[in-house]
């Protein structure tokens, strides 16, 4: 089984340096339609068996141009909350600078060293919290899938992704941060073996097939 673990397209709160988290939202900004389209091209020889995706609007809207662009619409979207960002709390529509401004040490810890994030005085959610979703939903995808040859589509967030991906594979909780984030339209790939309850890393953060290359706001 191959897992397909793609960032959703970049939206208008990314290109403003907005904190989204679980609650906020805001639309594509028209590139991510042609960076979906892009993404979809790289990957079209691949037959893919079903689509798990956050609730929220961005990852919605990117999973359905997707399927979309690899003319395979017949593909079952199933949400799912356990796919959703990190819970921001107060931190959720504000800018990084601001944030940054106000939560020095935390915003620093989450961007370096998960290890050491309190998210308690914004009222966000924990390192622990996200992975701890992320790898009962990833347990339920071995379960039904992991004998397969599955091909699966997931589609997340950066930072939630970023977090799944580092525990599948054993990084430490301090580590998770140090290779920076995940893009938007990026794409990663984990693959079992031999139904294996353990994944190997085929690719991580790739937007090689992006005409136009990441920007620091496109990064969490």
């Amino acid at each position: 089984m191959k897992l397909y673990l793609i960032r959703h397209g970049k939206t208008e709160w990314n290109l403003e340096r907005r904190y989204q988290g679980a609650n906020g939202d805001s639309p594509l900004l028209p590139q991510s339609y042609e960076d979906i389209k892009q993404l979809a091209s790289f990957i079209k020889g691949i037959s893919f068996d079903a689509l798990f995706t956050s609730p929220l609007k961005r990852t919605i809207t990117t999973s359905k141009e997707l399927l979309k662009a690899l003319n395979q619409t017949q593909v079952l979207i199933t949400e799912d909350d356990r796919l959703k960002e990190f819970g921001l709390g107060d931190l959720e529509g504000r800018t990084f600078t601001e944030c940054s401004k106000n939560y020095p040490s935390q915003i620093k810890a989450f961007r370096e060293n998960p290890a050491i994030y309190d998210p308690s005085a914004f009222g966000g959610e924990t390192f622990q919290s996200v992975i701890a979703r992320g790898n009962q939903f990833i347990k339920e995808i071995l379960a039904q899938y992991g004998s397969t040859d599955a091909n699966i589509l997931i589609i997340s967030h950066g930072a939630a992704l970023n977090a799944i991906i580092k525990s599948q594979l054993h990084v430490p909780l301090a580590d998770m941060r140090k290779d920076g984030g995940l893009a938007n339209t990026s794409l990663s790939i984990l693959e079992n073996k031999n139904s294996s309850q353990e994944f190997e890393c085929l690719m991580l953060n790739n937007t090689s097939y992006l005409t136009k290359k990441p920007e620091k706001s496109d990064t969490v």
